[in-house]
């Protein structure tokens, strides 16, 4: 009916990548504008909407300095910036956000606060499909089991001279563990030793997914409620990769100064060699190409930001409760 007498056709809302209708008709749009002189397009950003609301104005300013302006979250919902379907997961910019200025430690320091994300390594698990199968896309054959021990630091870091929320405090990986083809049941008994003994860690997120089950429920027996599971699927991923790039874009995550070890080295060529996939549905993925390399020490990363979920500082001297 509409088409039969030229009605016209209103679409709004934010576009997620240059592939969606909305993005298309927009481009379409432009191009005609510049032909004819018409307006057709009509663009309201966070920025124009906060002539209006000033409040509107302080929350978004308090998400780009959790986000960073080229998270794809901020770029789409406020910026109304279309992301590319992928490429590279970091550029050198936030690579160089994550290179810290601390020393690496051995053993933990007074009476601070120490998270762990532990990355299982496969040990020729059956494939899996369907919605909830994992979405792991490491190599095969010399996968790593990787523990990664933060310090969650309750000195704020600061970009562009402004604090970030102190609810959102700094994680400092002070340690990397890591073992290559060594099966998960000669590694119980030093995983314990080092989670419990050595760091004490307040809270552990352990890679669930497969055959990394049975050993997080040994690890759950031996460390109790601090052990956390975390099952790899499409979603859970992304939601990892959306949280990794909050951290690393707002200055939140810092690795330890080099130090010329070899998980110092990977770690640097894994989030130089990691890529994005982000999907219409609004998810990605972030992997290493198996024919590069894996993404052990990468996904570690993401499952130490998830230990540090509910940690918030509280009081000046940094002693933390869990919210």
């Amino acid at each position: 009916m509409g088409s039969a007498t030229n009605v016209t056709t209103i679409l709004y809302g934010t576009t997620w990548d240059d592939s969606t209708l909305l993005e298309e008709v927009k481009q379409a749009n432009l191009e005609l504008e510049r032909e004819d002189g018409i307006k057709r397009h009509f663009r309201y950003d966070w920025q124009e909407v906060g002539r209006y609301n000033p409040d509107y104005v302080k929350f978004v300013q308090a998400e780009r300095q959790r986000l960073g302006e080229e998270h794809p979250l901020f770029r789409t919902q406020y910026a109304l910036l279309p992301i590319t379907h992928g490429g590279g997961f970091l550029s050198r910019q936030q690579i160089a956000l994550v290179l810290g200025e601390h020393h690496r430690q051995s053993q933990p320091e007074g009476k601070r606060t120490y998270i762990a994300g532990v990355d299982l390594a496969g040990e020729h698990e059956p494939e899996m499909t369907g919605e909830d199968a994992p979405d792991n896309n490491r190599g095969k054959g010399c996968d790593s089991t990787v523990i990664t021990i933060a310090e969650v630091d309750a000195r704020l870091p600061s970009l562009g001279g402004q604090a970030t929320n102190p609810s959102q405090p700094l994680l400092k990986v002070v340690e990397q563990y890591r073992w290559t083809g060594t099966p998960h049941s000669q590694l119980f008994t030093q995983m314990t030793d080092i989670l419990k003994n050595v760091w004490n860690c307040r809270r552990i997120v352990v890679d669930a997914t497969g055959i990394g089950q049975p050993v997080a429920s040994f690890l759950r027996k031996e460390l109790g409620s601090r052990i956390i599971p975390f099952v790899i699927t499409s979603k859970s991923k992304s939601d990892m990769g959306f949280e990794l790039l909050s951290f690393i874009n707002s200055g939140r995550l810092k690795l330890y100064k080099q130090d010329g070890s070899r998980e110092y080295k990977e770690t640097l060529f894994e989030l130089e060699r990691a890529r994005v996939q982000y999907r219409p549905n609004q998810t990605m993925n972030f992997y290493v190409d198996p024919q590069e390399g894996h993404d052990d020490l990468l996904v570690s990363l993401a499952l130490v930001i998830q230990a540090a979920k509910g940690l918030s500082p509280r009081g000046a001297k940094g002693w933390l409760r869990e919210s």
